[in-house]
């Protein structure tokens, strides 16, 4: 209604977050480098590789959303998951020799997995001291 003042909105906690933010750059990066593929990978390693990439920041934006640390723990564990089936793609796709040289990618996932280890194992420290 006019005249009313607007509550203005909060953002959103995961857009604080450091490894949401470097798990979006995984997506975006994932995305340019299977665009490269053979277009009969589409819904083969491409979908899956794809899948498994954006599944790692939406998963951390959701724990971060529940509120409780011991949700983000588990929604944080379920995007560790994903990496480590993004990092096993990775290796078929250079197996497979869809990729040259896959050690930047690499050195990135696994930076974004140290983080989230990190994360994790704050956030299980300070849920275990809460109880």
């Amino acid at each position: 209604m006019s005249g009313e003042r607007k509550k203005p909105q909060q953002q959103p906690r995961h857009y604080d977050l450091e490894v949401w933010k470097d798990a979006m750059r995984m997506v975006r990066e994932i995305y340019r480098t299977t665009a490269e593929f053979p277009e009969y990978e589409r819904f083969g390693l491409i979908s899956q590789m794809r899948r498994a990439a954006v599944s790692v920041p939406s998963n951390i934006a959701e724990g971060a959303a529940r509120g409780g640390r011991t949700e983000l723990v588990r929604f944080l564990t379920i995007a560790r998951g994903s990496l480590a089936e993004l990092d096993t793609q990775l290796w078929i796709a250079r197996d497979l020799n869809f990729l040259g040289d896959v050690q930047p990618l690499q050195s990135a996932l696994q930076l974004l997995t140290a983080r989230l280890n990190a994360l994790i194992n704050a956030n299980r420290s300070r849920a275990k001291g809460a109880r």
